[in-house]
């Protein structure tokens, strides 16, 4: 399957992070959202992006310019017709996400491949809600997207042979390392990932040491660039909350549980840098 246009549902860090990495291989796109502000936002983030890659001297003003000519914002879902591939990559929200879905699989044609950007929401569920679900799969970027080389691909129970092999052949085609992942709650990296910042929790909860020697002893003892608690900050401490509440509920395993310290602090509204203030103060 040749993959020539790109549809992008959501304009935010993930979707124009997308459509950066899409636009500056040669790919067409559409990034679509609920409103025009928001595809600006988008659009001036990512012009943004590529600026400062000009002064890195990675791309030239001439790959800048084609980027970006490359870009199609829009309001209109109608738009993504001319798409071999759309990728969803709205908000983490069960219901948001089955809405947009609908949508979609209601407008494109039925050869076209349909991708989650979800970090934690069942595949085989999300493919269900469509009409193609042999035809859905899971294409989890991380963030920053132009600067994070690996890419998760979630094959749903329904996925098929051809899905797998053409998004896996479009992820390396943008310059990105795809693995191959089950469908199952928090995939691999965020499996593994999530609990460790919870544990992180649970050793500042118990007095064992500060925010900041329990990043340093992280960072200094396992290589780590950025220590679970500043990690946690970053991502976001609700993000973290919920992720772990999916496992919870999902595995029924007592090693999920949410730290308390954890809820406290995001029923504190204390979430890290987008509020001010996490376990850190910004």
């Amino acid at each position: 399957m040749n993959i020539t246009t790109v549809g992008i549902i959501g304009a935010g860090t993930m979707g124009n992070g997308i459509a950066q990495i899409c636009a500056t291989s040669g790919i067409h796109v559409v990034m679509v959202d609920i409103s025009e502000a928001a595809v600006a936002k988008g659009i001036a983030t990512l012009a943004g992006s590529l600026e400062r890659l000009i002064k890195k001297e990675k791309i030239s003003v001439a790959d800048r310019d084609a980027a970006l000519a490359r870009i199609k914002g829009s309001t209109n879902y109608d738009d993504l017709k001319a798409s071999q591939l759309v990728i969803e990559a709205a908000t983490e929200n069960h219901d948001l996400k089955v809405k947009i879905l609908k949508q979609i699989d209601a407008i494109v044609p039925a050869d076209v491949i349909i991708a989650s950007n979800t970090s934690s929401i069942s595949i085989t569920k999300l493919a269900a809600m469509t009409s193609r679900p042999d035809r859905f799969i899971g294409m989890h970027f991380f963030n920053p997207v132009p600067m994070m080389a690996l890419v998760e691909i979630i094959r749903g129970l329904q996925t098929s042979d051809a899905t797998h092999a053409a998004v896996q052949s479009m992820a390396k085609a943008l310059g990105k390392t795809p693995v191959t992942v089950k469908n199952s709650p928090g995939f691999v990296v965020n499996r593994i990932l999530v609990p460790m910042i919870n544990e992180a929790f649970f050793v500042l909860y118990e007095g064992l040491a500060t925010p900041e020697d329990i990043d340093a002893g992280m960072k200094l003892g396992c290589n780590q660039p950025i220590g679970p608690l500043a990690l946690a900050d970053m991502v976001g401490l609700d993000v973290c909350l919920a992720v772990m509440e999916v496992y919870l509920a999902e595995f029924g395993d007592s090693k999920y549980r949410p730290c308390p310290l954890l809820r406290e602090m995001v029923a504190a509204g204390r979430l890290g840098r987008k509020t001010g203030r996490g376990v850190y103060q910004y």
